[in-house]
């Protein structure tokens, strides 16, 4: 409420103390004196000699300006101020490995970059010469290693990576020696990069696997169904089978996943390089339903399958396969019998 006999005044007057400068004396009847005496040189004991600013943040000091907003952050012309705030983590997640700081992995003079496949070369023509033969040593050492040591295996796939990141063969590389050492997650970033910068599908079985891997089921499953399977190669197909058939077990989907597996690459008589991985993985689904004598059935066929091509690969072992078809009560059923040969020379 105002006082009445204040009314029709400019503001200020009839206040004590009003028109005061800040520095003012001491004297009775100001409304705002300062607390204490003032300082020798009649400074004030406050910083700087000014009292604090209504915002209670220190005033600037002469000839700085104060460039502070509302909200007590610095506005955009204060340089200073932005340097000293804590900078944004635009990383939360640690998704920035191929950035990080890494040392090289040696690199053994055996390992020469005419070892790399001829495809492999030609993706990297696109770089200087010194630096593709560099990668190539890389990727030479990845593939000599993702068995026996996947974690320098993916060390040197690091290392080709950030020399030739935008390769489609090195980001995949780096994508299957992730997946070799369980990091799922890069996994599937750089198998979602190598797809961007090929358009192939071809590690669509691994994506679904990684999916798989970071607990996402469901995703994997969606991820599997994204692409049309008469567009990829007959391995690829029956990669993807198994994959689809593991995240149905993964959902306690046994029947479902069998049905995944049915496909017309599950044939017994018949031994590919992707076999013995179909077989296994449909010997497995039946020991989740149950069925026991069904499922050792198919782990024997897939050693078989296994046998027929190391010897295929190796013709001069000296074992023979042979495949006998029997007909018994009107069903056929596929015997092996393995003999030891000499050749003479």
């Amino acid at each position: 409420m105002s006082d009445s006999g204040n009314r029709g005044k400019r503001p200020g007057e009839g206040r004590p103390g009003a028109g005061r400068p800040s520095g003012g004396s001491d004297r009775a009847g100001s409304s705002r004196p300062y607390k204490g005496k003032p300082a020798e040189g009649g400074r004030p004991p406050f910083r700087d000699g000014k009292p604090p600013t209504r915002d209670g943040k220190p005033p600037a000091r002469d000839g700085e300006k104060r460039l502070w907003t509302k909200g007590g952050t610095p506005a955009r012309g204060d340089r200073d101020a932005r340097e000293r705030e804590t900078p944004e983590d635009r990383d939360p997640f640690g998704t920035r490995s191929v950035r990080s700081r890494h040392d090289d992995p040696v690199i053994p003079e055996d390992a020469l970059a005419s070892d790399l496949d001829r495809i492999a070369r030609n993706e990297l023509k696109t770089l200087s010469k010194d630096n593709a033969e560099g990668v190539a040593q890389h990727l030479v050492m990845a593939a000599r290693l993702i068995e026996t040591d996947p974690a320098l295996a993916h060390q040197h796939a690091i290392s080709a990576a950030r020399r030739a990141g935008r390769i489609g063969v090195v980001r995949e590389t780096l994508a299957i020696t992730a997946y070799a050492i369980g990091d799922y997650a890069l996994a599937l970033r750089e198998l979602r990069t190598y797809r961007r910068i090929t358009g192939r599908n071809d590690q669509l079985p691994m994506m679904v696997d990684s999916e798989r891997g970071l607990g996402r089921p469901d995703r994997a499953l969606e991820e599997g169904r994204s692409v049309s399977k008469s567009s990829l190669p007959v391995p690829v197909q029956v990669e993807l089978a198994i994959a689809m058939s593991g995240a149905r077990l993964d959902l306690d989907q046994a029947d479902a996943a069998l049905a995944e597996l049915q496909i017309p690459q599950l044939d017994p008589n018949t031994a590919f390089s992707y076999s013995p991985a179909l077989f296994d993985a449909y010997a497995t689904v039946l020991e989740e339903l149950g069925r026991e004598a069904e499922a050792e059935e198919w782990y024997e066929r897939s050693d078989r399958a296994s046998a027929a091509l190391d010897l295929a690969e190796n013709p001069d072992a000296g074992d023979v396969i042979e495949v006998v078809e029997e007909d018994v009560d009107d069903s056929t059923s596929t015997s092996t019998n393995t003999s030891s040969e000499k050749t003479d020379e």
